[in-house]
């Protein structure tokens, strides 16, 4: 067994057994930024982006009829995604229960709102875009500015045969010479979560690729996530060290046709980008933990997991003999995907018992969970990535405090059948808010708190230490999934990490099969006329 499986187990007990450094303080005035900063560099600003008014939310999440893959992307398109999910589109000026609330009035630390969900709102992953002679650009290598919505300049020259020489077969399987890479910073989370960092950036990565799943998917394009390639080799073509940056995914981008007819062959070996980001911080700190799972999730990145892999790993299904409750249908997803996202946020205290969730809405938010179990159908390693087994990794329990038709209790769902099956009866809000470790959320008041699983033990002796990425891309994609189905369904969410896993095992009785709940997701709705500041209007 690797590392990645002594981590895992860490990260089951940290409710219990402090994860080491057990002293660290973060140092909030000597914080990283939350971008990279490459200084002189040109800029190219990205075009407004339309938005076709057939991009509805029941589409994006498959639920409604497409031709989902059969578009292709241009400049304008591109735009419109990146801005929709990792671009600042307004301010958190909201009176809530966080901790950061009396940050928010002041301007240079403004809480700025995105589409995708991030771990302590802190944002780590680096957009880069490798445009091949195809493109609608000079070829070469970009870093996404998230604060100027623009594409910065690294690299002028092809390079894509890089990125299709490092992604070895699945290059053959998806032919294009647009690529977006995804490279996570470690220090602008690791100043804040130091050991722990690594199981929320992972899950950060998950966010993004599943908000880019949706928003593509609503206009019938297609984004899928490869995560096993010759990462050495895609660092060292963005220059950066692999102690201080991992890359997480590649995303090859099916294009309008350019100038060129086909992608061009490898670039020699030793072309990089010369341009370094510029730390903000004057002291940069590495935690041993970090530096390990950097290295055992990276050192047989090229060998992608044979067909059939992950099927040992696959969820549990539901046990046939607990007593079933039905769920009505999902109620439908109004609205279009991006002011969907663009209303998305945390509620941070705000929720109201007083008002139930309807079952409609409960079975609409564990319908869209389930779009995000499998992270693109194949779990990010399917055809041209992996194994093609089409695998559903997570598992969904629900605890429900109120819920309108339903009585309190925990249940696990089965997603073929999009019904309920009762696990353990009685009010689960005592349990719950004895078992959170933070003060922002009184999870009695949700109308149901949900819970993903996976058997993470079993995914990393099926496709080795760097499926931990995976497990949790995977639950990254099923908390971005919830966050917009809430969103649009005018529900209140919130996304929690500090929670004490072995309990929930213990509630669950998940022993016996080796599930391991990673995430809780409170929904519900929340207490009428919120104080929020207008600043849009200011």
């Amino acid at each position: 067994m690797g590392y990645a499986h002594d981590y895992a187990a860490a990260i089951m007990q940290r409710g219990r057994v402090p994860m080491p450094p057990v002293d660290f303080v973060p140092n909030w005035s000597d914080g990283p930024r939350k971008a990279k900063y490459y200084p002189g560099v040109d800029s190219l600003p990205l075009p407004a982006a339309d938005y076709p008014a057939d991009a509805s939310l029941d589409r994006a999440f498959g639920f409604a009829d497409g031709a989902p893959g059969a578009g292709e992307f241009d400049l304008t398109s591109l735009s419109g995604m990146l801005l929709d999910s990792y671009g600042l589109t307004g301010r958190r000026l909201g009176v809530q229960a966080n901790t950061d609330l009396s940050a928010l009035p002041f301007y240079p630390l403004a809480n700025w709102s995105r589409g995708s969900a991030s771990g302590g709102g802190l944002y780590p992953v680096s957009v880069y875009w490798v445009s091949g002679p195809n493109g609608p650009v000079t070829p070469g290598v970009h870093y996404y500015s998230t604060r100027h919505h623009t594409m910065q300049r690294l690299l002028t020259g092809d390079v894509s045969g890089e990125v299709r020489e490092a992604l070895g077969g699945y290059a053959n399987e998806t032919f294009t010479d647009q690529y977006l890479v995804l490279g996570i910073k470690y220090w602008q989370n690791s100043f804040k979560y130091n050991s722990f960092s690594f199981h929320a950036v992972s899950m950060d990565l998950g966010a993004a690729v599943q908000t880019w799943r949706m928003w593509a998917g609503a206009r019938g394009l297609s984004v899928e996530p490869a995560m096993w390639f010759d990462e050495a080799r895609l660092q060292k073509l963005l220059g950066v060290d692999g102690d201080e940056e991992g890359v997480f995914a590649v995303v090859p981008l099916k294009w309008a046709q350019g100038r060129a007819s086909s992608p061009t062959g490898p670039v020699p070996g030793d072309v990089s980008v010369r341009h370094r980001d510029i730390e903000r911080s004057r002291a940069v700190f590495t935690f041993d933990a970090l530096l390990k799972m950097q290295a055992a999730t990276s050192e047989h990145a090229p060998e992608r997991p044979a067909p059939g892999a992950l099927a040992p790993a696959a969820a549990p299904p539901v046990n046939p003999d607990l007593p079933l409750a039905p769920l009505p249908a999902a109620r439908p997803m109004p609205g279009d995907v991006r002011t969907v996202l663009r209303r998305r946020r945390s509620s941070f205290g705000r929720f109201d018992a007083s008002r139930p969730v309807t079952a409609e809405q409960l079975a609409a938010c564990l319908a869209a969970a389930g779009t995000g179990s499998r992270l693109g159908g194949d779990t990010g390693t399917g055809p041209g990535a992996g194994t093609g087994d089409g695998v559903r990794l997570a598992k969904l329990y629900a605890f429900v405090n109120h819920v309108d038709g339903l009585e309190p209790g925990a249940y696990e769902y089965d997603p073929d059948a999009r019904e309920l099956r009762l696990v353990k009866a009685g009010r689960p809000g005592e349990f719950l808010q004895r078992n959170y470790f933070l003060s922002n959320y009184n999870l009695e008041q949700a109308g149901a708190v949900l819970v993903p699983t996976v058997r993470t033990s079993a995914v990393l002796d099926a496709v080795g230490d760097r499926g931990y990425r995976l497990v949790n891309a995977t639950i990254g994609a099923v908390a971005q999934s919830v966050y917009t189905a809430c969103s649009a369904l005018e529900l209140g969410c919130g996304v929690a990490l500090g929670f004490d896993n072995v309990s929930y095992i213990e509630e669950l009785g998940l022993d016996a099969t080796g599930e391991a709940p990673l995430l809780i997701m409170m929904i519900g709705n929340e207490r009428p006329a919120p104080a929020d500041f207008r600043y849009e209007i200011a």
